[in-house]
């Protein structure tokens, strides 16, 4: 089976620039033709009227002196008779043999017709009324014909010669206009993944050509972001693995050297387990946040009372906060009138991960005998608010979009201290998103940390 494969755009844009000029010209010279035709038509009609006008005259006012009319050149080739009787005809009518034509024209008219030699002559007869007199007069029209012929022959060569000359001056009107999509797919050959930095060039950027550069450029840094991301995410991934396997065989090879000491042997399996522990904890987020990222997550969405779902996650976690000396003061004075609870649409088990994420995120980073506030408030405006307040070292400003990023730490040694991975920000994050909802943070370096989860109420 044979495919038939079209023209390079190049091409293309050249062939229907010609064919579209090629048809404008058609029109055109058509036009001019029709135009002109007519034109020269009225100038022949124009002409027989001002002869008869003159032979009619001289006719009506004395009809012997119509010899002077041809003398002096008024009206150029006539006849007048009257009845059977000729008045006077020309030399030129005589010579030409247009007698023929008075028998032609039965009545009154105008018509074109030829004489003995060919030539064609528009001629026009009339009879006076009531006098037996009859004009006929007649005017060459060879000169306008030969004129037509002419500008047809003009036309017809020149619209073939116009016709190429469009295609070629298409085609290289087509390469300099399609000039920088060829800049642009030879740049775009050479950028491969480890090259995603390169850009494509931009002659003018207030172009369409410039407009899909630049947007291609936007997509190339995108593309860039996420594979830096993704190279970082790995990495970080891998040591995060590599840490607690690390630990598991150091804590397995020394209780081997110990010998069979059942004490040493019992240290190091609690120690082994802590570590599988937190392993586990950082697979299973980072399974997470691959089912998140894949869109494979699927949300339960029902209403929620924000208040109640709060002060779950406050009982989960209070024996924790309970082990390093800390209290959980829960607020949910903000609510606006005791039946008017903060109800949202949202997924439960999602939103509490994010809130179990922030709390465990406080109790961390709190000293020893802090106290950590979580409070809940809504009001008329349509939003749900729930806040964790920390007392921790806080956060820079510069720090505040970056904490969110997996695997991202201020103080990576204090993190590992915290037992933290650095994914709960980021997996807290998605989960509040997910849910139409928004994270904001409000630190200063020494002043503690607050978290709030801004989410719109459906009541």
């Amino acid at each position: 089976m044979m495919v038939r494969r079209r023209g390079t755009v190049r091409m293309r844009l050249a062939v229907w620039y010609a064919g579209a000029l090629a048809t404008m010209l058609l029109l055109f010279a058509g036009g001019v033709y029709a135009f002109a035709r007519q034109g020269l038509g009225a100038y022949v009609s124009q002409q027989l009227g001002e002869d008869y006008s003159a032979i009619e005259k001289m006719a009506r006012e004395d009809p012997g002196e119509l010899a002077e009319l041809e003398e002096h050149g008024v009206a150029g080739i006539f006849r007048v008779d009257e009845g059977d009787r000729l008045l006077f005809e020309t030399a030129e009518w005589r010579r030409l043999g247009i007698d023929d034509m008075l028998r032609k024209i039965r009545t009154d008219g105008e018509l074109t017709v030829q004489a003995e030699d060919g030539r064609p002559f528009r001629a026009r007869v009339r009879s006076f009324d009531g006098t037996g007199m009859r004009i006929a007069v007649a005017v060459d029209v060879e000169p306008v014909m030969q004129a037509l012929r002419q500008l047809g022959i003009v036309l017809l060569v020149a619209f073939p010669v116009t016709v190429a000359l469009s295609v070629l001056g298409g085609y290289v009107l087509a390469g300099r206009l399609l000039s920088p999509v060829a800049a642009m797919a030879a740049k775009a050959r050479q950028i491969t993944a480890e090259r995603l930095s390169e850009r494509l060039p931009i002659e003018n950027r207030h172009d369409e050509f410039g407009q899909l550069a630049h947007v291609f450029n936007h997509t190339l840094a995108r593309l860039e972001d996420s594979f830096e991301r993704l190279r970082r995410f790995t990495s970080d991934a891998s040591h995060e693995l590599r840490t607690p396997l690390t630990a598991i065989r150091s804590v397995g090879e020394v209780a081997l050297r110990e010998g069979n000491d059942a004490v040493v042997y019992r240290e190091a399996i609690g120690s082994m387990l802590e570590e599988v522990d937190r392993l586990t904890r950082l697979v299973e987020s980072l399974l997470f946040l691959t089912r998140a990222d894949a869109g494979t997550s699927m949300l339960a969405v029902e209403p929620l009372d924000v208040a109640t779902l709060a002060k779950d996650a406050v009982e989960h976690l209070r024996p924790l906060a309970e082990e390093r000396s800390q209290t959980i003061a829960f607020d949910d004075s903000g609510i606006d009138g005791s039946n008017d609870r903060p109800i949202v649409a949202a997924d439960r088990v999602t939103l509490r991960h994010a809130l179990i994420n922030l709390l465990d995120n406080a109790i961390k980073y709190s000293p020893a005998g802090s106290a950590i506030g979580v409070s809940v408030s809504g009001d008329a405006t349509g939003v749900a608010v729930i806040a964790v307040t920390d007392q921790g070292p806080g956060i820079p400003p510069p720090e505040h979009q970056r904490i969110f990023e997996r695997f991202y730490r201020i103080d990576k040694a204090r993190s590992h201290e915290a037992g933290g991975i650095g994914l709960g920000l980021s997996i807290a994050k998605w989960a509040v998103e997910a849910n139409g909802g928004r994270i904001e943070l409000h630190s200063e370096p020494g002043r503690g940390a607050t978290f709030r989860i801004v989410l719109c109420r459906t009541t």
